[in-house]
């Protein structure tokens, strides 16, 4: 089986500062991933590579057995690939529902979920169609911003510490569409700081530390690894 992501003595920079230094990590289609690590370990970058948004890049990239290290942004989107960054980036000045109609459909990906298919999945956002991107909640935006990824096709999402900052409720709900979108096929790559929230989510996990994978194991051995992940993570 082709994985849909299989990354290769991944190295990345900002300008003048080295950021990751040889990562490996391999995703296959449908598993939930979740890279671990505090801060400034290289998780972000190491998304933000994958996109062609960090400075060089060298080493493989692989999205569904295609060599992306080479490719610019909008080529490697066009594979079936979504990012959904810290920031969002919703359109404070477009209402709820004007955000989720801009995305195109990705022209490599298959059809993208419609906006009654969002609405099903994401009631709040139903409720809030005609509110303006700026009079979301925190939690709302956070269910924009995946919304509008899964509006374009991508199968295969980047998801940037979703849960950060959230209250509970909504935690709760972005568990269950992670839950939805794995059950629907959907490959995920998770960043996350809330140990709780993607502990129960995860197929598998990579620890990161000074740009590089310090430890990966899968959601069976979750317990026994403890000790070493309190060690590494502090958590």
């Amino acid at each position: 089986m082709t994985a849909a992501l299989e990354i290769k003595g991944l190295q990345a920079w900002y300008g003048e500062s080295h950021v990751l230094h040889g990562v490996d990590l391999v995703v296959q289609p449908g598993e939930v991933v979740t890279l671990l690590g505090r801060n400034g370990a290289g998780r972000t970058t190491t998304m933000r590579a994958v996109m062609g948004l960090t400075g060089a890049r060298k080493g493989s990239i692989r999205v569904n057995g295609v060599e992306t290290i080479a490719m610019a942004t909008h080529r490697i989107a066009h594979l079936g690939i979504g990012y959904c960054p810290e920031e969002r980036g919703i359109f404070a000045s477009l209402s709820c529902e004007e955000n989720l109609l801009l995305p195109p459909e990705l022209k490599g990906a298959g059809p993208g979920m419609s906006v009654d298919e969002i609405y099903a999945m994401f009631p709040n956002l139903a409720e809030r169609r005609h509110s303006q991107g700026t009079r979301l909640s925190g939690g709302e935006q956070q269910m924009l911003a995946v919304a509008r990824i899964l509006r374009t096709g991508a199968k295969l999402l980047l998801l940037d510490e979703i849960s950060e900052g959230l209250a509970p409720v909504i935690v709760q709900a972005l568990a269950r569409m992670i839950t939805t979108l794995r059950a629907k096929g959907y490959t995920i790559v998770m960043v996350e700081q809330n140990f709780r929230f993607a502990a129960p989510l995860a197929d598998r996990f990579y620890v990161m530390e000074h740009g590089r994978i310090a430890l990966t194991f899968g959601a069976a051995e979750l317990e026994a690894r403890m000790p070493v992940l309190t060690e590494l993570l502090g958590v």
